[in-house]
């Protein structure tokens, strides 16, 4: 226990927050093998880790505010408790940043040598996690350092590469040509998290097409489309049939089309017939496998038009627009304009370059097979999600589940174990396997070169909770697997929550959690989304430095019920900050007038005080059922005005004339022992919540405390 001293006229959070920190650590508590022997039930959270490429921002200090609430409280419950800390090394996000980086010093990364670049990026993503760990501690987190992972650790990549060689010897990791998200930038595919939809409003072009009229809002795509597309029940075009040939004039020239009747078409846009672009459109694609029609590139990978677009070819996509439709119009072929069409687009989240689909040659994971299990382990309730509702669309995305395309063009990353050797042309010989094979390929006797591509990021992580844990062979994977919360937005339930759950399964065979808390994203007081772009982004540790982190703490907490947006701002910081000064003058109070526990012999609660203690009683039921279901916002908001309005302005309004009693009398050792037992339950109750203004006012209670606030158990009711 740190020594007592007088608190201070007023509350400098500044002064105090490193100093507690740094006695949590030296106590050994964050980690549960430190705990007393009388915390023997694990409770085990996993952390989601920040990617290891900047500082964290407000986001960040929602999931480690509302996990570190509930590590503490299963702590002072008197559960094992783990909160294991990490970072991502982010694959294609820390990939974007650091060329950024490089751009500035006038350099790109496609001439840098692999290995030195790789080096390079190890150094910067470092540095940046050893800033991002000090701003957790500022946070307040008291996650287990001694056990902090990296997803470049070398036991996580050798595991990472095993799940990879497993799910393909098992058959269910093939590499084919499916259609993917391209970005023409960056050079890479993009997980589907890497893309965004952005509201656009384009020209529809109306294009005659034989005895047809389409309409497309990129004609630079259709030098290719030999098949029409019709609803078999289209009345309009009951005349034509599936598979019938019908000669057309197009964009260069006359060529054959085959008719195709598919339910795929939306009868009701445009006039219901539609070209089809199988290279470059993920329906038009789905409906060419399907059909086994084949496919033909128009747009090569960096968005420029390639031969088959004739005397357009070489020219960018998007620029040769205007052209062709200039050039159709003089052939006849352009039937009108709707200049108002809206729709939505992909583009890259990092570049905003629209996504040009590709169909290239990729790693993919059928997902149907372990999407099975994953929803056998919600019907049966074996997970539980907070809030209930989010069940219904984790199962309906697991039911209409696709495969998922695992490698990325770029070269920060885990690099995927398969090795390939050129011998017969265009086609390669392929082994999956976590080293080098050590002979010749038996074909040509070439040698064999591993993939340049890596694993997208999220492969890695969706592994995180066993890996986090030393899965196979550490005890802790034995001791603390299954965890017992997943905490994080409800943004990435599909992409990484519901993976977790698939990929933790299939290594494992257990869940690897029991329960997934989903919060909301982060909004400001107009419940507009934070932005650089509109300047109304909070720094989580600027306002912390500010205004203090258990006032942080409270304002990300209160009215942020699980699965909703999160309203933020600085005046509700502010709020907060005031009551943390309420807190600390309250403090100041008793113990400047209890400097003593009261005399046993001399305390005799009449009816008031029996009253009030009841109040505090119901208090301390209510808080700890809200924490055990989970409802922190109630608990936190309840503790907020429980202090505020009944204990500051009543309780010790009603105890400050007995106070004044002479020292020795029943009123005054009853009055003490009364503020006392308030104010000795309300520091434990808030905690979780405020732990450094907390930890601090408790060390200058008056008794003779041997343990930390932060192993104090919690009060029974």
């Amino acid at each position: 226990m740190s020594i007592k001293k007088e608190l201070s006229p007023q509350y400098h959070p500044n002064e105090i927050e490193d100093r507690i920190y740094r006695l949590w650590e030296e106590s050994g508590f964050f980690n549960p093998d430190n705990l007393p022997k009388t915390h023997k039930k694990p409770f085990t959270v996993i952390m989601p880790p920040p990617n290891a490429n900047g500082s964290l921002h407000i986001g960040h200090a929602v999931f480690v505010t509302l996990q570190d609430i509930m590590i503490r409280f299963n702590r002072m419950r008197g559960r094992k408790t783990l909160w294991v800390p990490g970072a991502d090394h982010a694959g294609f996000e820390t990939q974007v940043v650091f060329d950024k980086k490089l751009e500035k010093e006038g350099r790109s990364r496609f001439k840098i040598p692999r290995d030195e670049l790789y080096a390079e990026m190890l150094a910067f993503t470092q540095a940046n996690k050893k800033i991002m760990e000090n701003q957790l501690r500022k946070l307040g987190a008291s996650c287990d350092w001694s056990r902090e992972k990296f997803t470049l650790d070398s036991d996580i990549v050798e595991q990472v590469q095993k799940t990879f060689v497993d799910l393909y010897k098992d058959g269910l990791i093939y590499r084919g040509e499916r259609i993917i998200n391209w970005c023409r930038k960056h050079q890479t595919a993009l997980a589907d998290l890497e893309t965004k939809h952005i509201e656009q409003v384009d020209p529809l072009y109306y294009l005659q097409y034989g005895p047809f009229v389409i309409a497309t809002a990129r004609p630079e795509t259709k030098f290719g489309d030999k098949y029409v597309v019709m609803h078999p029940k289209d009345s309009r075009y009951k005349e034509y049939h599936d598979g019938q040939k019908i000669d057309v004039e197009w964009i260069n020239g006359l060529i054959t089309a085959t008719v195709i009747k598919d339910e795929v078409i939306d009868m009701s846009f445009g006039t219901g017939v539609m070209t089809i672009t199988p290279w470059h459109d993920p329906i038009d694609f789905e409906l060419a496998e399907r059909r086994g029609l084949p496919k033909e590139q128009v747009i090569d990978r960096f968005g420029k038009l390639l031969p088959i677009a004739g005397t357009f070819a070489g020219m960018r996509a998007d620029e040769a627009r205007p052209l062709i439709v200039e050039h159709l119009k003089q052939k006849g072929l352009l039937v009108k304009i709707d200049e108002n069409y809206t729709h939505n687009v992909s583009v890259c989240y990092k570049c905003g370059t629209a996504i040009e689909p590709q169909v290239l040659p990729q790693w993919f994971l059928k997902m149907a097979p372990l999407a099975k299990k994953a929803i056998e382990a919600v019907q049966k309730k074996n997970i539980i999600f907070v809030p209930a509702r989010f069940k219904k669309v984790y199962l309906h995305w697991l039911t209409n589940i696709r495969d998922w395309n695992l490698s990325q063009q770029i070269m920060w990353g885990i690099r995927i174990p398969a090795w390939f050797c050129a011998c017969t042309g265009e086609k390669q010989s392929v082994i999956v396997s976590l080293t080098a094979p050590k002979k010749k390929c038996a074909a040509c006797s070439g040698d064999w070169h591993q993939d340049p591509d890596v694993l997208t990021t999220w492969f890695s992580s969706s592994q995180w909770p066993y890996l986090a844990l030393g899965y196979p062979k550490n005890k802790d994977f034995k001791n603390f697997y299954p965890t017992d919360v997943m905490e994080t937005g409800w943004d990435i339930l599909f992409f990484w929550v519901a993976r977790m759950v698939m990929l933790g399964l299939y290594r494992t065979q257990k869940i690897p959690f029991n329960t997934i808390y989903l919060h909301g994203l982060v909004r400001d007081k107009d419940r507009q989304k934070m932005s650089k772009s509109k300047g109304n982004v909070i720094d989580p540790l600027g306002v912390a430095e500010t205004y203090g982190t258990d006032a942080v703490r409270m304002a990300l907490i209160i009215g942020n019920l699980p699965g909703n947006d999160i309203i933020i701002s600085e005046e509700k910081i502010k709020g907060y900050r005031n009551f943390a000064n309420k807190i600390w003058n309250a403090s100041r109070f008793i113990l400047m007038h209890v400097p003593t526990e009261p005399q046993k012999n001399k305390i005799k609660f009449g009816k008031a005080e029996r009253i009030m203690l009841a109040k505090l009683k119901k208090l301390i039921r209510d808080t700890t059922c809200d924490m055990e279901a989970m409802r922190y916002h109630h608990a936190a908001d309840r503790l907020y005005h429980f202090f505020w309005h009944y204990y500051a302005d009543k309780v010790i309004e009603h105890m400050k004339p007995k106070l004044d009693s002479d020292d020795g009398t029943f009123e005054k050792e009853t009055a003490k022992a009364l503020l006392l037992e308030f104010h000795h339950t309300l520091m434990i109750l808030l905690h979780p919540f405020m732990p450094f203004i907390t930890e601090e006012v408790w060390a200058q209670m008056p008794g003779e405390k041997k343990n930390l606030l932060i192993i104090e158990p919690w009060p029974l009711y």
